[in-house]
C-alpha cells in the first residue's frame, strides 16, 4: 500500500500556498466552506494554479443541499466548461434525491464537460444503499472518486466502512475519506489501510475553525500522521 493521499480544502490563495507548503497532495477548491462549499469564482482558481503546481479538484455546487434546482443548471454546466477549459484536475460534483443518487442530473451538467474527472461528493452519505450507489457511479467514465465520511459512529466503525466501500469500488473508483478527519481518526486510518485517500477541512486549519486559515504547520501534522 502506497503513502495516503492528502486532499486539503482551500478558499484563497493563501490557504493554497500554505497547504502545500505543509506537504499536501491535492487540492479542492471551494468558496462558502460554511455552506459545505460552493463554487468558486474562475479567478481564484486561475491564481490559484499560478500559486501552486498541485492538482486541483473544484467545487461545483449553487446552494448548500444535495438537491440541484433546475434554475442552476445554466450557471453549473457554465462553471464546468471554463473549469474544464481552465484545466483543472477535475470537479466535485454530486446530486441526490429521496436517497438515491440523482445521476441523471449530474448527467445534464457533465454534458456540457464531457471529459474532465468527476469526484461525486458527500451526497454520497445521504444515499440508502451506498454499495449499490458505487456500482451506479462507477458506470459514469468520469467519475473517478467518491467522497464519503464512511458514515455515522466511532472512527473504528467508519473505517470498516470505508474498507467495504473501498472493496467494492475495486479498480473502478477511489474512495475518499472525508468530514471529520481529526488527527486521530487520520492516524487510525493510516495504520488500518482502510483508505488511500483522505480529504481535510477543519484539521488543516488552527483550532479547528472551518473558515480560518490553512495553517502550513497543521498540514505538515497531518502529512506525518498520514505517512
Amino acid at each position: 500500500m502506497g503513502r495516503m493521499l492528502l486532499e486539503v480544502i482551500v478558499q484563497s490563495v493563501s490557504d493554497a500556498r500554505e497547504a502545500f507548503l505543509g506537504g499536501a497532495d491535492r487540492l479542492e477548491v471551494v468558496r462558502a466552506i460554511a455552506d459545505g462549499g460552493l463554487t468558486p469564482s474562475l479567478s481564484l482558481v486561475r491564481a490559484i494554479a499560478v500559486e501552486t503546481s498541485l492538482p486541483l479538484r473544484v467545487m461545483v455546487r449553487e446552494n448548500a443541499g444535495y438537491a440541484m434546482d433546475f434554475g442552476e443548471l445554466p450557471a453549473l454546466r457554465r462553471a464546468a466548461v471554463e473549469l474544464a477549459a481552465a484545466g483543472v484536475d477535475g470537479l466535485v460534483i454530486g446530486f441526490a434525491r429521496g436517497g438515491e443518487p440523482a445521476l441523471d442530473d449530474v448527467a445534464r451538467v457533465l454534458q456540457a464537460a464531457p471529459r474532465v474527472p468527476v469526484t461525486f461528493h458527500r451526497a454520497f452519505d445521504t444515499l440508502r444503499d451506498p454499495l449499490h450507489a458505487i456500482d451506479e457511479l462507477a458506470r459514469i467514465a468520469q467519475v473517478d472518486r467518491v467522497l464519503t465520511s464512511g458514515g455515522d459512529g466511532a472512527a473504528v466503525t467508519r473505517c470498516e466502512r470505508l474498507r467495504e466501500y473501498s472493496a467494492r469500488a475495486g479498480a473502478r473508483l477511489h474512495i475518499v475519506a472525508g468530514s471529520g478527519v481529526d488527527d486521530e481518526t487520520l492516524a487510525l486510518f493510516a495504520q488500518a489501510n482502510c483508505v488511500q485517500e483522505v480529504h481535510i477541512g477543519r484539521a488543516a486549519r488552527d483550532d479547528g475553525n472551518p473558515e480560518g486559515p490553512v495553517s502550513a504547520s497543521r498540514v505538515r501534522r497531518l502529512r506525518e500522521l498520514a505517512r
